[in-house]
């Protein structure tokens, strides 16, 4: 047999274009394959734990994230503000934040964080679930305001620490959620063991 009637510049094409074709065939199939490796919606609303990146949050910036259907801040605290903590001792409730069903083991203690200038917090209000604001200058909401957290909806206050404020309907402080703490490479995983 002869191979005089074989266009090699179109043999060549073709086998190119084939495997051109069966390549992108295979990422299209890939990606299923390799998206059911990470937990599904359902499984993070029961819990899942949710990993977030810190390292471009500047002193005073606040985050919020999302983990079991609720927000959770992620604040890096400065010089300033974690000042301002431990000056809010005599206003707050419960300064040495002794209910420890409040926050893990690991954050029991004056900052209630893990790290000190990382605060992480459920943003919701422990009065009725409202979402309280970050006001972080001293006397932007009243002469005793050290910086902290206002719940518009009924007045309730929170320290730079999430600790309740003496005399406000809320009743407890607010939630810490067990999280670990990469600092090496700047990321915090809430819902992981602590």
């Amino acid at each position: 047999m002869s191979n005089e009637g074989v266009n090699k510049g179109r043999r060549n094409l073709l086998i190119g274009a084939t495997a051109g074709v069966g390549a992108v065939g295979a990422v299209f199939a890939a990606v299923p394959f390799v998206k059911s490796w990470k937990p599904s919606e359902k499984a993070k609303a029961a819990g899942a734990p949710v990993e977030t990146d810190y390292s471009k949050l500047e002193n005073g910036q606040q985050i919020t994230i999302e983990w079991r259907g609720k927000p959770v801040w992620v604040m890096r605290r400065d010089p300033a503000m974690l000042k301002a903590v431990t000056a809010s001792n005599e206003l707050v409730a419960d300064p040495d934040s002794t209910n420890e069903k409040q926050q893990p083991e690991n954050c029991q203690n004056e900052y209630r964080s893990i790290e000190p200038e990382i605060f992480v917090a459920i943003g919701l209000c422990t009065h009725l679930g409202c979402s309280p604001k970050l006001f972080a200058d001293a006397g932007s909401v009243d002469a005793t305001w050290l910086g902290g957290f206002f719940c518009a909806c009924h007045g309730s206050k929170f320290d730079l620490a999430g600790r309740v404020y003496k005399s406000v309907p809320a009743n407890a402080n607010l939630e810490i959620p067990p999280y670990t703490i990469d600092t090496i490479n700047k990321t915090i995983l809430v819902g992981g063991e602590s």
